[in-house]
């Protein structure tokens, strides 16, 4: 659709006189437009598997299990829970409420705005829009301008799909996204960096709107001296180098005890060989993705010139070629601690190393950054891994393998902090997307006159009000 501003606010003022229609939708219609996403899906998986083939060079493989099978599970599960998440939920009573019915209603917040980035650009728009549909809301969509060939998909797979005065896409650059936040949104749901993310809250918060911020930062691996090495090398060598390390809960460093240090990069090398290389020294492009465009590239180039610059050790890798906009897998150690490859994510193949003595030491290094979106432990002590966890904050956690936790629908994906606001996936997407209403039916037998004014003759009451209060 065309992102004139006279079309966004004739789409804005549509969606906001469906969302009092919308509100009182049951489960039924919900579902129904959840399988409708569904098939209009399936329906365009050729031109998806070759948008993304274009943007990212991302493999069928690789598109179907991180970007459409992982959709269809998301709809899946939402349509078999949605009867159950809807339902209103009794709770406890107090006294002054001791005869009433005590239930929380969910009711959709009304118009939403999903924002979202180029790295997963068709899951992370349909993640949150399936919460959003489950919720009964009103949506307009604004995928990334980077990976133009996916947007192009998403918004005409929309548009074919639903009216849009209930879900619109619109193509765009920044100058978009920002007349976009100018609109009194009820939500919006932005996935990408912190810097970025701190426009969009400071852009909701003219409006009030409440919001969902889906960041990354550097997430760290830390791995111990009971560590099944072998194993831990091939996770990480997968989370890291799958969709080219552009991933925003990929290992960006490793903390490693230093008497395994050697051993583990030498495992590391074969696993990454055996997954993306076609032999040892030319990497296999139906395997290994691309690098989304030349600012990007140029950006990890230098990550990699100026870690060595300034003491780094290129234990593998740190070769590119501009020209297909590949980085292939890379590994440094002895990184220096306040080099810029280790300031802001990488997101990149780049594996920086850093060893310690001591366990303390590693949790002490996590310390000095911000709370990173997500937190990898290898160690098969039972006692470090909740040492671990007890002393260290995060979005999410795996222990023993990377990546995992977000596939899972009944766990919360979010962050903490710079890493992000809010959790989506499952029931808890469709509590970012939903207002918890309470409310109270008082019966017949109220108590709450008990304190009503005069108050003089009823002094003595406090005693005992104090003690059931």
């Amino acid at each position: 659709m065309n992102a004139t501003e006279e079309n966004i606010n004739a789409v804005f003022a549509s969606q906001q006189q469906q969302k009092f229609i919308l509100r009182s939708t049951d489960a039924k219609v919900r579902i129904a437009k959840l399988k409708k996403l569904k098939y209009a899906l399936q329906n365009f998986e050729a031109l998806i598997f070759e948008a993304l083939q274009t943007d990212l060079r991302k493999s069928i493989f690789e598109t179907a299990v991180t970007e459409l099978f992982f959709t269809y599970a998301e709809i899946d599960h939402a349509i078999k829970k949605l009867k159950s998440w809807m339902k209103p939920k009794s709770v406890g009573r107090v006294m002054s409420s001791l005869f009433a019915g005590n239930k929380i209603y969910y009711e959709p917040k009304g118009v939403c705005l999903i924002i979202a980035p180029w790295n997963y650009p068709l899951q992370l728009v349909m993640g949150p829009l399936i919460s959003a549909i489950a919720a009964g809301n009103c949506v307009i969509i604004k995928p990334s301008e980077l990976s133009t060939a996916t947007s192009k998909v998403i918004c005409k797979l929309i548009s074919n799909t639903f009216n849009e005065n209930e879900i619109a896409c619109f193509e765009g650059d920044q100058i978009l996204s920002t007349n976009l936040l100018k609109l009194p949104f009820d939500h919006i749901f932005f996935t990408g960096s912190t810097t970025v993310g701190k426009i969009v809250m400071q852009a909701a918060s003219k409006n009030l709107s409440s919001v969902t911020l889906e960041l990354g930062g550097k997430s760290p691996v830390i791995i111990d001296e009971t560590a099944d090495l072998r194993k831990a090398a091939a996770k990480i060598a997968w989370g890291k180098f799958v969709n080219a390390g552009q991933t925003c809960i990929a290992p960006d460093y490793i903390l490693i005890d230093e008497k395994l240090e050697v051993e583990f990069i030498r495992y590391f090398k074969e696993a990454t060989l055996s997954m993306f290389f076609k032999d040892t020294a030319e990497i296999n492009k139906e395997a290994y993705g691309k690098i989304i465009n030349e600012k990007q590239f140029k950006r990890l180039k230098a990550l990699i010139e100026d870690a060595i610059k300034d003491g780094a050790n290129l234990e593998w890798g740190g070769k590119t070629d501009e020209n297909d906009l590949t980085v292939l897998p890379t590994v440094l150690s002895h990184v220096n601690a306040e080099n810029t490859i280790m300031q802001d994510e990488i997101f990149g193949p780049i594996l920086p190393i850093i060893s310690f003595k001591k366990l303390q030491e590693a949790i002490a290094f996590v310390h000095t950054k911000a709370k990173p979106l997500a937190l990898y432990i290898f160690s098969g002590s039972k006692k470090n891994q909740q040492d671990i966890l007890l002393h260290t904050s995060a979005g999410g956690t795996c222990i023993n393998d990377v990546l995992i936790h977000i596939s899972n629908p009944n766990l919360p994906f979010g962050g903490v902090n710079s890493s992000g606001i809010g959790s989506c996936h499952g029931i808890f997407g469709f509590k970012n997307f939903s207002h918890e209403r309470a409310v109270v039916l008082q019966s017949r037998f109220g108590m709450t006159k008990m304190i009503y004014p005069p108050y003089k003759e009823k002094m003595g009451m406090l005693k005992w009000l104090k003690k059931i209060l």
